[in-house]
């Protein structure tokens, strides 16, 4: 049976793919790696029992290498997720979203890990005209978010090459769906819409709100992410990690509204610095090497991460 480490697993994303992991592993062959800096241990209430947990900075790299010695697969989803806070917080964001996945790498290879699933972003397109957007395409990051993230691919090419580890990263577009914090003033869109629509209040919108997105159901990206760990011949690659459909926010809002039965326009606030205008995922190499197959239309997956808001 496989041992799995991921860091950044009490988080949106990651405690999401330890669940999809635990249905196919004994308990105790997950382990999260987390000091909960974004994450929340609460996100792994239900399965605690069955899994491994290290409260641990990604930047001990003493730490870190005791934990990931011998692992099969290390999923790196540790990161501060934000554009905005890597504004107001360049130093801090800098130190943990790059020196911090060095020291996973450094101590996966010391630690002869098998392969290595790295977070990358599609921030790292910026704001280029031509779309979807396409794994060739020269990088044009707005923000240090994308700039480090971008960083971390570079890495996962480098450690490759020099060091032969099987890294292999994925782009991820707007991801939604349950245990997105709508609390954080740096939450996603749609978890902060959802938090609106229940509470019965209008969003505020940075700019005219018809900036598209490619947004992407988390219960449609855990299973790439563990495809992506599987792959032959893909050590070293990046691949967008999107749906390959986009829709504006408005459109998202008008939607919500729609499925709520109730009439709530929107406000509209100016643009935020760092946002990209538009966001689509070209998901051909995707398809083609990690057998990526989205199961999720855009409408399922919000009905379904709204009825788990509305369980809270």
């Amino acid at each position: 049976m496989k041992h799995y480490i991921v860091t950044g697993g009490a988080g949106f994303i990651g405690s999401n793919l330890v669940r999809q992991l635990l249905a196919e592993a004994d308990p105790g062959r997950v382990e999260v790696l987390d000091n909960c800096f974004t994450g929340n241990r609460a996100n792994l209430s239900e399965v605690a029992d069955r899994i491994g947990y290290h409260d641990l900075d990604i930047r001990d790299y003493d730490g870190v290498a005791r934990v990931v010695e011998g692992a099969d697969v290390v999923f790196h989803l540790a990161a501060v997720p934000s554009v905005p806070r890597s504004i107001e917080e360049p130093l801090s964001c800098h130190d943990i979203n790059i020196n911090g996945t060095f020291s996973v790498l450094r101590a996966c290879v010391a630690g002869g890990v098998k392969r290595v699933v790295y977070a990358a972003s599609s921030s790292a397109y910026g704001n280029q005209t031509a779309s979807p957007k396409v794994e060739t395409m020269t990088p044009e990051p707005l923000s240090p978010y994308a700039a480090q993230k971008l960083m971390g691919e570079y890495y996962v090419s480098v450690f490759k090459e020099c060091w032969n580890l099987e890294a292999v990263g994925l782009r991820f577009f707007n991801v939604y769906g349950p245990r997105q914090d709508p609390s954080s003033p740096y939450s996603g869109v749609i978890s902060v819409f959802m938090k609106c629509l229940l509470a019965g209040s209008p969003p505020t919108m940075h700019g005219d709100g018809e900036q598209t997105r490619d947004f992407t159901f988390v219960e449609d990206l855990a299973p790439l992410i563990i495809k992506a760990s599987r792959a032959e011949g893909v050590g070293g690659k990046i691949f967008n990690a999107g749906n390959g459909a986009s829709y504006s926010l408005n459109t998202l809002w008008s939607l919500l509204t729609k499925i709520e039965g109730v009439e709530l326009p929107a406000l509209y606030g100016p643009p935020r610095a760092g946002d990209v205008r538009d966001s689509l995922a070209d998901t051909t190499l995707a398809v083609k090497m990690l057998g990526h197959a989205p199961q999720f239309s855009f409408e399922e997956g919000l009905r379904r991460t709204l009825a788990w808001y509305r369980a809270q």
